[in-house]
């Protein structure tokens, strides 16, 4: 059990037998009437996001998750295959608890498995990854129709936006969370 003080970003709550995971958080106290905590929470099972106000000092269940460090091996089927470095056991995961970031995984990458009595939750992969362009069609010097960018597709499938200037063989620095371009990474 916690308190509304004990609230902070990344912790899972346990609400009417769902775990909820807090993305922000915000003590309010206004001038009339007893202070309350805003705060956003989001399913961690469904990836729904709501907004959810608590008066203070309510006490709310709490969820034991287990973070630990893995490394992607690879992918079978319709489940991905990680490995815990220190146990050396694995654990295959489906596709829809990995999520979007799938498209970003390359074999031993080291990403964030969370656990819920012994149940994967989540994926979570470094906020950036560097991933070489696969293919990409020449950049026009005059095209601008789209804003100065063009589809690439990198070595792991995913196709991204980038400037003109990208060419096939770039590494790139793309965040993982919406699969932005983010620079060249220099060799």
């Amino acid at each position: 059990m916690a308190d509304t003080s004990d609230f902070k970003n990344g912790l899972v709550l346990k609400i009417e037998g769902q775990l909820w995971q807090i993305l922000e958080f915000q003590h309010v106290k206004p001038g009339k009437g007893p202070a309350f905590v805003r705060t956003k929470i989001k399913n961690v099972l469904s990836g729904k996001t709501v907004d959810k106000t608590w008066n203070a000092g309510v006490k709310v269940e709490t969820a034991t998750v287990d973070r630990r460090d893995m490394t992607y091996l690879y992918h079978d089927g319709s489940d991905y295959i990680f490995m815990d470095g220190e146990t050396y056991d694995q654990l295959s995961i489906p596709e829809d608890t990995v999520g979007d970031g799938a498209r970003f995984l390359l074999e031993n990458m080291q990403v964030q498995v969370a656990t819920h009595e012994e149940a994967p939750l989540f994926v979570e992969l470094p906020v950036t990854v560097e991933l070489l362009v696969q293919h990409t069609d020449p950049g026009l010097q005059g095209d601008r129709s789209t804003g100065g960018t063009k589809p690439a597709t990198l070595e792991t499938g995913a196709e991204i936006q980038v400037p003109l200037f990208i060419n096939t063989g770039d590494k790139l620095k793309v965040d993982s969370r919406d699969g932005n371009y983010l620079g060249r990474v220099n060799s």
